[in-house]
């Protein structure tokens, strides 16, 4: 059986150790290497898309990529129970014609049994920024 350690239920330490396994995954930029974070079906909102199932998340984070490069992303704890994590996050990240954003937002996180992402619901909202006023580098 597939486990991705911390398991639910949780404690706050271990919905910390969790938050930041997500950051560094999603800081390498690597879609199958953050893929294996999340249940084979799992289920995002990602903005106004809706990502099902690993194949699909390796094929959105593969895209984001293209689009978002220098990407630098900060994740904070904000709440937890036995098997959801909440989060807030920034994220800085470049475009192709070399223009700055920062994105904030929030994440809603359900586990399975086995530490998996089941479902992950995020909000998140785009400032446009000046290369000097960039937090994350």
């Amino acid at each position: 059986m597939e486990q991705k350690h911390p398991l639910p239920p949780f404690t706050l330490e271990t919905a910390l150790k969790k938050i930041q396994l997500a950051e560094d995954a999603w800081n390498s930029q690597n879609p199958e290497r953050i893929a294996k974070a999340y249940t084979i079906d799992s289920e995002w909102r990602n903005r106004d898309q809706f990502v099902n199932g690993r194949e699909e998340i390796v094929k959105f984070l593969s895209g984001k990529w293209d689009r978002e490069l220098n990407y630098k992303l900060k994740k904070e704890y904000w709440a937890h129970t036995e098997n959801r994590i909440a989060v807030r996050f920034e994220y800085e990240y470049q475009t192709k014609e070399g223009n700055w954003f920062r994105a904030y937002g929030n994440e809603n996180w359900e586990f399975d049994e086995n530490g998996l992402m089941a479902k992950r619901y995020a909000s998140i909202n785009d400032l446009a920024i000046k290369e000097e006023d960039r937090k994350f580098r």
